[in-house]
């Protein structure tokens, strides 16, 4: 009987403090009201200040050689029981599809990009990276003033660590790469510019490039699809290239030896038609069999080189253009968004304060009557 009486009063205080609850906030509805056109205004300034961005994106699908595909296939069955055949399969001049995205945020590859002229709005001719950021887009006064007051021990010392890195020694520049303050200010922004996302289960690459242009954007994308698929053809086909050569500068040499021996044995023949003397035809046989050797390496050579330039050809890899880059016709921002964001955020903000406040004083009335 007790516990049905608490219950029974449990229910009613409940029921109160629900309706307490729902009339606090119908009396401050015009605290509510105002806080959410407030914010409401704010997001249709945000919406209509914020630069509009727009992403070029195209999708490639890298073919293997051999036909031992090293992504989708059993690699997507395997990864389901928890094993990953992607480093199990291939030689060792395979390059793993999940490396591609180090090479695109690799300071190389960036600094390609950066040095590659592209037709920028509102400019003539076209430029590059470097050149559009630090003559054209030049930093505003605020940023300025920040820059010589505030960072002034730090635009000191980067003076000093340019001067120290312009008269280096220029052998060591091989051996690693120095960068300027606004050479690596460009880096950080192409880094977030350009992505590549690979999507190992599907088996095929998405890269983007996302600009407040989108003619740039389209530009950018398309130069980082040719600039990654050279430099991973270069990597594949790097030790192919260097067995061609090798065999290259062997044929040469024994074709010019070769021809020499020819020479020779043709010379000694026409000189010696009518020579019956065992000397004579000793030497001849020993010319012969010179020319003769030197034909079959020469011919070994040539069959090699053959090989080399074919072998060559198969490790060159070939990718599949599944989505070809377009101009963006569409911002990646959305006004209407933007605003109901706003709008959810500024009314629980002032339901919140409302709610917060009631509770804070009620907790004060028990605080002082205890």
């Amino acid at each position: 009987m007790t516990d049905n009486t608490n219950n029974t009063n449990q229910v009613p205080d409940d029921e109160i403090d629900l309706i307490a609850l729902a009339k606090t906030l119908w009396d401050k509805r015009r605290f509510i009201i105002i806080t959410v056109v407030v914010f409401m205004v704010l997001g249709v300034a945000v919406a209509l200040l914020t630069p509009k961005q727009y992403t070029a994106s195209t999708t490639l699908v890298p073919q293997v050689s051999d036909g031992s595909s090293k992504m989708g296939g059993l690699s997507s069955l395997a990864a389901m029981a928890g094993f990953n055949l992607n480093d199990m399969t291939g030689g060792s001049s395979e390059l793993s599809p999940m490396v591609y995205p180090q090479i695109v945020k690799s300071v190389p590859f960036q600094l390609e990009l950066m040095n590659t002229p592209f037709q920028f709005p509102g400019q003539e001719q076209p430029l590059t990276f470097y050149t559009y950021f630090n003559d054209i887009k030049k930093p505003g006064a605020l940023a300025l003033m920040k820059k010589y007051t505030i960072g002034l021990p730090g635009v000191i010392a980067g003076n000093d660590k340019n001067d120290a890195t312009a008269t280096g020694d220029n052998q060591s520049s091989a051996d690693y790469i120095a960068l300027t303050r606004e050479q690596d200010a460009i880096r950080k922004r192409l880094d977030k510019t350009v992505n590549l996302d690979v999507n190992d289960k599907d088996g095929y690459l998405t890269l983007s490039a996302t600009t407040l242009d989108p003619k740039l954007a389209a530009q950018l994308t398309r130069k980082a699809q040719t600039l990654l698929q050279n430099t991973i053809t270069e990597f594949k086909i790097e030790k192919a290239k260097a067995q061609l050569q090798f065999i290259q500068e062997r044929y040469t040499e024994k074709k010019s030896e070769f021809e020499k021996a020819q020479a020779a044995l043709a010379q000694f023949r026409d000189r010696n038609k009518n020579v019956t003397s065992a000397l004579a035809r000793t030497t001849e046989e020993q010319l012969q069999n010179e020319y003769q050797l030197a034909f079959e390496v020469y011919s070994q050579l040539a069959q090699q080189l053959e090989q080399a330039q074919i072998q060559v050809k198969e490790d060159t890899p070939v990718f599949s253009v599944l989505k070809p880059v377009t101009v963006p016709l569409e911002d990646n921002t959305s006004g209407l968004t933007t605003l109901i964001i706003f709008t959810f955020l500024g009314a629980f903000i002032a339901v919140g304060w409302v709610i917060g406040k009631e509770f804070l004083g009620t907790v004060k009335e028990r605080w002082q009557e205890s």
